[in-house]
């Protein structure tokens, strides 16, 4: 089809696993191709960057450090922005969100994320569950929203949580994740682009990160991870801003004494509200042009 219809330019957007196979058989046909969004090479499996050099003529980055890592292997690639850095805003009074979602206004919020697979919540939701009912339990009207990405999640998460949910009166909920970050004074929130999302709110967080032991294994073995921090609002400043729990270390103690001082100190809050803003200008530089410039250069046309 493809072939058939010869575009100018052939652009995957994310899904590397089906566009990369894609385009490398495109290209080789004498078609340009681009791939927008990079996959985490720089993260993890740094040889997959020959894969990608092989399928594409230009990567277009949502992070402002990965050209500079394409650079070194030789591939084309150019920052262009991230979209979700002008799609989401803190909003100026959280007592709408916490009134849609029937909570207390005027009452503190915790909103606990354990990912949206299955395995993720298996080895992260009983662990969030609890340090969520321990952070209730110390901090004075806490209320707890637990938002599933599906109904098959939500059941997952009843399943491993046990009597946390009951004990701690938490609301679980599918389908309303923005809403309750939009609500929250804090999360609790499973490593991946919610930790972006969360920043873009504008929201102190903990990040927790857990992989089976088999697979810890292997990393470790064969030194697969290069990166010293994991989440995103860590990534993109040069100081780690939030606390990140990692295998072991993740435990419900941990956790609650991590998320407690962004319920009471100010001083913090308002510091780390002030780095997160750098962060969003930094990425909000309007993806949509940017990228479209690429796309056009790339065909030999001019952007306008």
């Amino acid at each position: 089809m493809f072939l058939a219809s010869q575009p100018d330019v052939f652009v995957g957007i994310d899904a590397p696993d089906f566009n990369l196979g894609l385009a490398k058989r495109l290209r080789s046909r004498g078609l340009r191709t681009v791939q927008y969004v990079s996959p985490s090479v720089w993260a993890w499996r740094e040889g997959r960057v020959k894969t990608i050099a092989k399928a594409c003529d230009h990567v277009m980055c949502l992070l402002p450090f990965e050209p500079a890592f394409y650079e070194k292997h030789r591939v084309a690639a150019t920052f262009v922005g991230h979209p979700l850095a002008q799609d989401i805003r803190p909003v100026s009074d959280t007592a709408v969100p916490r009134r849609a979602l029937g909570l207390d206004p005027d009452k503190p919020v915790l909103t606990v994320l354990p990912g949206s697979r299955r395995g993720e919540i298996s080895r992260l939701g009983s662990d969030f569950a609890a340090a969520a009912l321990l952070t209730q339990q110390r901090v004075e009207n806490l209320q707890v929203c637990v938002p599933l990405a599906s109904t098959s999640g939500e059941a997952a998460f009843r399943e491993v949580a046990g009597d946390a949910i009951r004990q701690g009166n938490f609301r679980v909920s599918v389908g309303d994740a923005d809403d309750c970050m939009a609500a929250a004074d804090a999360l609790l929130l499973a490593s991946g682009t919610a930790t972006l999302e969360g920043l873009l709110h504008g929201k102190p967080m903990v990040v927790g990160y857990r992989v089976a032991p088999s697979t810890s294994r292997i990393v470790r073995a064969f030194n697969l991870i290069k990166l010293t921090h994991f989440s995103l609002p860590n990534l993109l400043t040069t100081e780690p801003l939030v606390p990140e729990l990692v295998q072991d270390a993740l435990t419900p103690e941990s956790a609650s004494a991590a998320l407690r001082p962004w319920f009471e100190d100010n001083s913090a809050r308002t510091s780390l509200l002030a780095a997160f803003e750098q962060v969003r200008a930094r990425l909000a530089v309007d993806a949509n042009t940017r990228a479209a410039k690429v796309v056009s250069e790339l065909a030999g046309g001019r952007a306008e």
